[in-house]
């Protein structure tokens, strides 16, 4: 059995966006995999006072577990944060949850968002995993890696954020297929080409990591931290 993963995401699609394939690979290797979600990804489209129905949130809900099946994950759950909202949230609350999470699971791989994206969320959660990481005796984590995520990661202005810099790549070739069929249960979440966030150019962006390490598709990764 290959180490357990545990994956902290902001929202549901970030995880098939950042890390399907890796993740398809690993629990097809014997992986354990779960994946912790903090924000429901859809409530801050509500018009005005309006807020968004119970329905969008079943619905993507439901797209994460039909991805999940797909990918391997064995455990999703779901927190109700505030939907791009998190920096409201007292840091202290996310990094606790998250160290609630960490405990019961016992991840020796955490996968993250990077640190730079622009994306309000995916930068807390982010410092949230920091926190709840802290390197001390005992801690299960030896492994942190940030994932980029198309339509965030690439948008941030420069000089607004940490660069996205990767120095972990991962051969998704027998996999991609795999992480745009997930992607598809994430229907609505789908943009048309050339948005970064369509199914094309998802392939496009695993092509041109692979190429850089010379495979045929690859995700990238920023290794944050490695315990040996």
């Amino acid at each position: 059995m290959k180490s357990p993963i545990l994956i902290l995401a902001a929202h549901p699609d970030d995880e098939a966006l950042g890390a399907g394939g890796a993740v398809a690979r690993c629990s097809g290797e014997g992986a354990e995999v779960a994946t912790v979600f903090f924000a429901d990804g859809v409530g801050a489209r509500g018009q005005g006072s309006v807020p968004t129905d119970d329905f969008q949130v079943k619905e993507r809900r439901q797209a994460a577990r039909n991805a999940a099946e797909v990918l391997g994950i064995s455990r999703v759950e779901f927190l109700d944060f505030p939907d791009n909202r998190l920096d409201t949230v007292p840091l202290l609350e996310l990094a606790q949850t998250a160290e609630r999470w960490i405990g019961e699971l016992r991840p020796e791989v955490v996968l993250t968002h990077h640190a730079g994206d622009l994306n309000i969320d995916h930068r807390i959660v982010h410092q949230a995993v920091m926190t709840a990481c802290r390197p001390q005796n005992s801690h299960p984590v030896r492994r942190i890696l940030g994932f980029e995520v198309p339509s965030s990661t690439e948008w941030q202005a420069p000089g607004s954020g940490v660069p996205f810099e990767p120095n972990v790549f991962v051969d998704i070739t027998a996999t991609l297929d795999r992480k745009r069929e997930a992607l598809r249960a994430y229907a609505t979440e789908m943009r048309e080409w050339p948005h970064p966030r369509s199914l094309q150019a998802v392939e496009h962006l695993a092509r041109w990591r692979g190429a850089t390490v010379g495979v045929e598709a690859a995700e990238a990764f920023v290794l944050v931290r490695q315990i040996h």
